[in-house]
């Protein structure tokens, strides 16, 4: 295929020109006709990011929303799959994830923070247009129409993505100063994403709910697999690898994530051994399956080890692309560094249990008091080594708190739709049973009609019992404190997920009931139901 010719040629380019020729080449880009839109973003969004080529050619990246937003803050999940033949390779295990960027919502009441990911694998147009900041001849710059450069690049290795990577961060800083993302007033840089990047990306995000994030394959609703991903055999990519942006996209909006070309990240590649990762590192990891692979190897989960050499030299892998993300700097100035340090500070130095009274001493606290006191330097090191992993236990309770924290929010929002339901067609049973059966219009039909609104009623009463007890043990067990941190964190979570969205009112609602009744311990069933089914009036 000629456009895999010109992509292996452009390695051999990158790989020649040292990097100090990086910033010279930069400036030999001359100007061409800008790109249509069909050879970089064939299925354009309105929440869609585009960031500048040169050669006047784009590249389209998405927000990649995690739901929280403090310094040391990060969100819990799952990555990899339980059984399979290789749980050495994919066993699940715990991994925790958050991005570089902060953002403040609309209403200054919470935050949260982001990555941004590439919308479709890198193309060979795309990668053709950056071979010109190594090469410095904009003469070389691609016509993506007359080579149909729309087609993944195959062909180059992890070295050189990495450093066309580099040099494209260099041309953004001379070429497009303040379209990148920024962090503290610093932009943020393109580079391969880590495995747990690429995976929560590849899951859905927080664009799908919990059991969703669970399954092999992020949800493919009113569609066949073949609609959405690139595999082997006649029945989707017949052997061949395929055009970007051809299918619909996964929830986050991004097009071919488990299948047409593999994927490199940035990560080593490591075995596992239950839940962690084995301490040898290999060569570096690949994800995702390809146009040559059959349908059952499509899943979030599905890891490889990618060779960087055989016994003959470098090795180019033609199912193997790749997808940048944007990420930014940890330590970005003096103000965010003493903000982390605070952080750390008081990470597990709360209750070791989620005691919302907050009558019992910290057991950490009174460790580190009694360190003070010993001279014995040997013990005082054995004591600073237990508080450690005190505080290490304690932040995993808390963690497990907050997630529960958010599942009692959840459910609490999800009665309040329940009690909205039920009492609206309480209401409309009782409407009825009063226009025929009172004031002697009773009819045959009245004793049933008089049976299931008794019934209904009862229910109704069933389920605010539920919804009172619900609430009040959640205010109870975790507290005001511990309730309000959670509560922007689910309500982000349904604010990106289109299923969840129409929670978000009821979220309110039970969240200001649960507010009052820490405040005054009144619990007041019936005005908890005619809020609830105030709700979107």
């Amino acid at each position: 295929m000629k456009s895999e010719l010109l992509g292996r040629c452009a390695v051999l380019v990158l790989l020649a020109l040292p990097s100090s020729q990086a910033a010279v080449a930069a400036e030999a880009t001359a100007p061409t006709a800008k790109w249509d839109a069909r050879f970089y973003n064939p299925k354009p969004d309105g929440a869609d990011i585009e960031l500048p080529l040169p050669c006047n050619g784009a590249i389209v990246f998405r927000k990649i929303v995690v739901p929280v937003g403090g310094p040391l803050a990060d969100l819990p999940i799952q990555v990899g799959q339980e059984g399979g033949a290789y749980s050495f390779i994919e066993k699940s295990r715990p991994a925790y994830i958050a991005g570089g960027f902060t953002e403040t919502s609309a209403d200054k009441k919470s935050r949260s923070s982001y990555y941004l990911m590439a919308k479709y694998e890198l193309t060979t147009s795309q990668y053709l247009a950056l071979a010109t900041l190594a090469n410095g001849d904009s003469a070389k710059c691609p016509d993506p129409q007359a080579g149909d450069g729309r087609f993944p690049i195959t062909g180059a290795n992890w070295f050189d993505a990495m450093r066309t990577a580099h040099l494209y961060n260099i041309w953004l800083r001379q070429h497009a100063k303040g379209l990148l993302p920024q962090e503290d007033k610093i932009s943020g840089f393109v580079r391969l994403p880590t495995e747990v990047e690429w995976e929560f990306a590849a899951r859905g995000g927080i664009n799908v709910n919990a059991a969703e994030f669970a399954e092999a394959r992020y949800p493919m609703p009113d569609g066949k697999i073949n609609d959405y991903e690139w595999f082997g055999g006649t029945q989707s990519s017949n052997s061949k690898i395929n055009r970007i942006g051809v299918l619909r996209p996964n929830p986050l909006g991004l097009h071919d994530m488990l299948g047409n070309v593999s994927e490199m990240t940035l990560d080593a590649f490591r075995l596992n051994k239950f839940d962690r990762q084995n301490g040898s590192a290999g060569s570096f990891v690949i994800r995702g399956s390809d146009f040559m692979q059959p349908e059952s190897e499509l899943r979030a989960a599905l890891r490889r080890e990618a060779n960087l050499y055989d016994e003959d030299g470098e090795i180019k892998d033609k199912t193997v692309g790749l997808r940048w993300v944007i990420a930014s700097r940890e330590m970005t100035s003096a103000n965010h560094v003493k903000a982390l340090e605070e952080s750390y500070s008081k990470l597990g130095d709360g209750q070791v249990s989620s005691d919302a009274s907050k009558k019992g001493a910290s057991a950490v606290k009174e460790l580190n008091t009694l360190a003070g006191t010993v001279t014995d330097k040997k013990l005082k090191d054995q004591l600073a080594g237990l508080e450690g992993k005190l505080r290490a236990s304690n932040q995993q309770q808390e963690e497990a708190r907050d997630q529960a924290i958010r599942a009692s929010l959840n459910l609490g929002a999800f009665l309040c739709t329940k009690l909205k339901d039920d009492g609206e067609h309480r209401n409309l049973l009782r409407s009825v049973y009063k226009s025929n059966c009172e004031d002697g219009n009773s009819d045959a039909t009245c004793e049933r009609r008089k049976q299931l609104l008794t019934s209904h009623e009862r229910r109704v009463e069933g389920v605010t019992q539920y919804y009172a007890s619900s609430l009040v043990d959640a205010a109870t067990l975790y507290g005001g404190d511990n309730l309000t941190k959670q509560v922007p964190v689910l309500d982000k979570m349904f604010e990106q997920n289109k299923q969840l969205n129409g929670l978000r009112p009821y979220l309110t609602t039970y969240w200001s009931q649960q507010k009052a009744y820490l405040s005054n311990k009144k619990i007041d069933r019936s005005a908890w139901l005619d809020s609830c089914m105030a709700v979107n009036k």
